[in-house]
């Protein structure tokens, strides 16, 4: 396994990121902790969850099992950068929601309970919220810091006008943002226009989120997230493409998946995709990934079969 810094900390990572959404949904107790073993076994280290990832009945099942695997104790916390996500909605009741000083609080102790561990490694912002002050969310930050209960703040769905004011508020607060979390893929290339600009020149390193854009890029739309249904919708609009991307994928001897992974991986900015398998079988075809290196020639047919929408104002403006 490759590792990188995480943005402009110091922080290293795996090149992959072991996405946890199918915990407690499409993987039982004992499943998720055979993945999470395996991830430990190939080299990943960068673990990622969200308070509401779960199922109707088990809201918090993603952090409850990673808890549960924690506690087995033989350095798996130790061994493991831990990420894991505020905002959503966890009761009815006010402040429950959102990124209040109040809410922010509660939900870090609420996952840390979960977790079962006395510290969260990356404290992610699931959502802008846009009702809350910066100077409000970072002095929240930095009391969790200064209780020891978090180390560094990352960011995700955030547009790129979001990061630079999130970006210049947590400096005046002695704060910084290493990561945002974002939709992209060969098949959703939007963060290109401003979103990856940004995190560039604000030192924020991009996690990808649905790199297989919900497995249209794996060859099965089975299981694509609410947030990918145009994409499916337009999957035989996009034949064309999917078929030479499958063609140049076995013309270099891999399948789509690792291909379309290797793409993210060469994209300047992009620390480490999330990768959610269901099953260790899975886990394990994405193990040589990192070590893929694309060629200009391989990246230009890709950028053909794929358009990028270009870079803000010039994409647009002229």
């Amino acid at each position: 396994m490759k590792y990188t810094t995480l943005g402009a900390s110091r922080l290293e990572v795996s090149r992959l990121c072991l996405g946890t959404m199918n915990f407690g949904r499409h993987a039982d107790t004992s499943a998720s902790h055979a993945i999470l073993d395996e991830a430990h076994e190939i080299g990943i280290n960068y673990i990622d969850t969200a308070n509401r990832y779960g199922t109707a009945d088990r809201p918090h099942a993603s952090e409850e099992i990673i808890g549960e695997w924690f506690a087995k104790g033989g350095g798996r916390r130790e061994r493991t950068v831990l990420a894991t996500k505020v905002f959503e909605q966890t009761d009815p009741w006010p402040n429950n929601g959102g990124l209040s000083a109040l809410n922010i609080r509660r939900a870090c102790e609420a996952s840390l309970r979960r977790l079962r561990a006395d510290h969260i490694d990356v404290y992610q912002m699931h959502h802008v919220d846009r009702r809350a002050p910066w100077d409000e969310v970072w002095e929240a930050f930095e009391t969790l810091r200064s209780q020891g209960k978090i180390i560094y703040a990352g960011s995700s769905n955030f547009a790129g006008w979001h990061l630079a004011l999130a970006q210049a508020s947590a400096k005046d607060n002695h704060w910084r943002l290493i990561s945002e979390q974002s939709v992209y893929s060969l098949a959703r290339r939007d963060i290109e226009r401003e979103v990856l600009p940004a995190a560039r020149a604000l030192g924020i390193g991009v996690v990808p989120w649905s790199p297989l854009a919900g497995g249209l890029l794996a060859g099965r739309g089975e299981g694509m997230r609410r947030s990918d249904a145009a994409t499916l919708a337009a999957s035989e609009e996009r034949r064309a493409a999917l078929e030479g991307t499958r063609a140049l994928a076995a013309d270099l001897g891999m399948d789509s998946a690792a291909l379309a992974l290797a793409w993210l991986l060469a994209q300047e900015g992009v620390a480490a995709p999330i990768v959610g398998p269901r099953t260790t079988e899975q886990l394990r075809t994405f193990v040589g990934v990192p070590d893929l290196e694309l060629g200009a020639d391989v990246l230009a047919r890709l950028d053909a079969l794929w358009p990028g929408p270009g870079v803000a104002p010039e994409a647009y403006a002229w």
